[in-house]
């Protein structure tokens, strides 16, 4: 299982290609070398997945219930925000413009390792979404994580 840590800032290029930083690359389990799947995130962010992690998330949506509107609605929502993309030989991959568009990403963009995942943010609207109170830091670590 991957495991990825850290923030990494990365420039796109002029076509919307990232290179994924090489600390990240080299813990990609070996089934995702050479393809990832990248999906839109609730927030205005990009979630990355090693195919291994996407297995899971992809038997958890395709049994949903097809006969449930609501499931329908959400499995189809889902779907249509995932893609899976290729790495080249130097680790790069094309974020599709839709994607592009949902993060408001430009030329800067931030890859945050999230333990099996990684986040792909604009890093303006990451830092708005960091929590910038410690205290309201230790409460959370305390409420989640026993601590």
């Amino acid at each position: 299982m991957a495991f990825f840590t850290g923030e990494h800032e990365c420039k796109l290029d002029a076509k919307g290609r990232l290179v994924l930083p090489s600390r990240l690359k080299s813990v990609l389990p070996s089934a995702s070398k050479n393809s990832i799947v990248v999906r839109k995130g609730f927030e205005p962010n990009l979630i990355i997945y090693p195919l291994s992690e996407f297995q899971n998330i992809y038997a958890r949506i395709n049994s949903l219930n097809e006969f449930s509107s609501e499931q329908r609605k959400l499995k189809r929502n889902l779907f249509s925000s995932i893609s899976q993309v290729d790495l080249d030989s130097n680790a790069r991959f094309l974020i599709p413009k839709s994607m592009i568009l949902h993060c408001g990403l430009e030329k800067e963009v931030i890859l945050i390792g999230v333990g099996n995942i990684i986040e792909l943010w604009n890093p303006i609207i990451y830092k708005k979404n960091l929590i910038k109170n410690s205290e309201e830091f230790s409460k959370l670590a305390q409420k989640y994580l026993d601590v």
